[in-house]
């Protein structure tokens, strides 16, 4: 039976926009490690760091690991659909385009996830989070204009991370159904373990990493901090938010990571803001609070206090 979306409260709110920066600053280790590394051995070292770094902490977070080959069935769908096939795709893509630009195409993992979750029945397909979900892609189509201007090249970079935005649907739709429940420790630490064994194969059949040149200290920076700020205290974040407020709800997130890059650029680097990142960012805001509902239901409260009572 399709449901309803959660709502979110205050706290569920600043953790999204903890993880907009988290996976916002990916985008940039991600490009920051291209320059010396191919594609599916980044991901290697994401996913493997990431899950080194959780492993010690599973137990005294409250977590557990699966005991079985069947409880490790849902990590694995998990990892594939949240990790390996969404982080080769757009580390793929950002060969062709910018770090900037592939977070704004990511920004389109909402209406994926809103179209998923409806097309299985799992969630209502509502107007007001489509039309809300519509408006933050332009808002942040708004927002990253200037970087838009396509050349011939880049079509492909930008089917490839479309292709990631709607693998991260399908994997909303899947931690909907099969990890409710789970610890968030647990589902980052568990899919974290099963997306190494796949990308370990992968990367040794396609880069062969064992023969490449030893990476310098600053692609070691970008991807310990991929790992460890990017993947796994974001997965902790992301699981925290899935489990409070579900799929759609986490998926959020896309539409506020272009906006705190900028943000941290304008506070962290000194870079200049310009008048179409504050319209961008205005538009995004609105979407927000059209999808968050609240607020028309405090206008249609207020209508009902100040409208006089019939006769």
């Amino acid at each position: 039976m399709p449901q309803s979306a959660a709502t979110m409260d205050r706290q569920t709110w600043l953790l999204l926009v903890l993880l907009s920066v988290l996976w916002g600053g990916a985008f940039f280790f991600s490009s920051a490690a291209l320059r010396e590394l191919p594609t599916f051995t980044i991901v290697l070292a994401r996913v493997g760091f990431g899950a080194l770094f959780l492993a010690p902490f599973v137990r005294r977070l409250g977590g557990a690991w699966p005991k079985t080959l069947a409880d490790w069935q849902p990590f694995f769908v998990m990892g594939m659909l949240n990790n390996v096939i969404p982080f080769s795709l757009v580390i793929s893509g950002q060969n062709y385009i910018s770090g900037g630009m592939a977070s704004v195409l990511n920004a389109t993992t909402p209406l994926f996830t809103v179209l998923v979750l409806g097309a299985f029945g799992d969630e209502k397909l509502i107007a007001r989070r489509i039309a809300g979900v519509t408006i933050g892609a332009i808002g942040v189509a708004v927002l990253r204009g200037p970087g838009l201007a396509l050349s011939h090249h880049q079509t492909i970079g930008m089917l490839l991370c479309l292709g990631a935005a709607l693998s991260y649907g399908f994997s909303g739709l899947w931690g909907r159904r099969k990890l409710v429940g789970v610890p968030p420790v647990t589902s980052a630490a568990c899919q974290l373990t099963c997306s190494t064994v796949v990308m370990a194969t992968v990367a040794a059949i396609a880069d062969r990493p064992w023969t490449l040149p030893m990476p310098g200290a600053a692609t070691w920076a970008a991807l310990i901090g991929l790992a460890m700020l990017g993947t796994s205290l974001a997965y902790i974040v992301f699981f925290t938010i899935l489990t409070r407020a579900g799929a759609t709800n986490v998926m959020l997130v896309t539409l506020l990571i272009p906006v705190t890059a900028i943000l941290l650029g304008v506070l962290v680097l000194g870079e200049p803001l310009t008048i179409s990142e504050i319209v961008g960012a205005l538009i995004v805001a609105a979407s927000l609070l059209v999808i968050d509902g609240r607020i028309f239901s405090l206008l249609q409260a207020r209508q009902r206090v100040t409208d006089p009572p019939s006769a």
